[in-house]
């Protein structure tokens, strides 16, 4: 019969819970980051939407005002 592995000892195991809390950390930091930009990039399509319907509404705009002095000659 195979016996199971020793279990590891307080050094290996201090190691590993150190280095999952690091990762923990970066992840908690990345993810904050990724959240902030995800913001940022929220706000900036917004004001490009508003840029592009204002664009659109002076095109039109334009288009209109063609129309009618074509119509008026």
């Amino acid at each position: 019969m195979i016996s199971p592995p020793p279990p590891p000892d307080l050094a290996e195991l201090e190691h590993r819970i150190g280095a999952l809390l690091d990762l923990a950390q970066r992840l908690a930091d990345e993810n904050r980051r990724l959240r902030l930009n995800h913001q940022q990039m929220i706000t900036e399509r917004s004001q490009l939407l508003s840029r592009n319907e204002q664009a659109r509404t002076r095109v039109e705009a334009m288009i209109a005002r063609l129309k009618a002095l074509e119509q008026s000659q």
